[in-house]
């Protein structure tokens, strides 16, 4: 998956990746250059998500695309958490705006203003066992309550426990509560879908 970072003429080249620097240290700069290194430190994360949300890979990068757009737009953003929790909660309300708008619709119409270019894909081989995992990823996450899925989701996009309770509005001890239910659940519906033995790293670490 790749998107083209293209906003208002803002180049990758014209900004430098820093090693070990923080995000927050990148922002406190005031250069907006840095959004670009900024941009590419968080996009698989985000499209992870919206990959877990969404009906297809298309609509994932689409809303990916989104998502970096009204970052930019509002960037810098209030110095209050996280980037990255910032980031997550555009994308939770892109992907709420998604579902509201098809709502509306009563069908399925791609995100507008998307920044999209491909790569080569994967072979017609990798692209069955992806789909057969994401299929059954999809099945289990939608039998949990809304309220676990969401949890779940930020989760497996990378975020941690206190960046969760700031996306979703919710204290740490209830985002850990959700979790920790779950996950529980997750164990129970998984057994309902047979797969091949998870790869490590994959589902496997999910439940550690």
């Amino acid at each position: 998956m790749a998107l083209a970072f293209r906003v208002q003429g803002l180049s990758r080249e014209e900004s430098p990746a820093i090693a070990g620097t923080s995000d927050e240290q990148l922002i406190a700069s005031g250069d907006s250059a840095v959004f670009a290194e900024l941009y590419d430190r968080h996009v698989d994360a985000i499209y992870r998500y919206c990959r877990l949300r969404l009906p297809n890979a298309q609509e994932a990068e689409d809303a990916t695309a989104v998502v970096f757009e009204k970052a930019f737009a509002a960037y810098p953003p209030a110095p209050t958490g996280t980037f990255r929790a910032w980031l997550f909660t555009i994308a939770h309300n892109v992907v709420v705006s998604f579902y509201r708008t098809r709502s509306r619709r009563g069908h399925h119409r791609p995100l507008d203003d998307a920044l999209h270019v491909a790569d080569p894909g994967p072979t017609p081989e990798e692209d069955v066992l992806l789909a057969d995992e994401q299929r059954r990823l999809h099945q289990a996450l939608a039998r949990l309550p809304q309220s676990q899925r969401r949890v779940v989701e930020l989760r497996l996009a990378g975020l941690l426990g206190a960046e969760i309770a700031e996306v979703l509005q919710r204290s740490p001890a209830a985002v850990r509560q959700l979790q920790f239910r779950a996950m529980q659940r997750l164990r129970e519906i998984l057994i309902e879908f047979p797969a091949p033995a998870p790869k490590e790293g994959r589902d496997a670490d999910l439940f550690k």
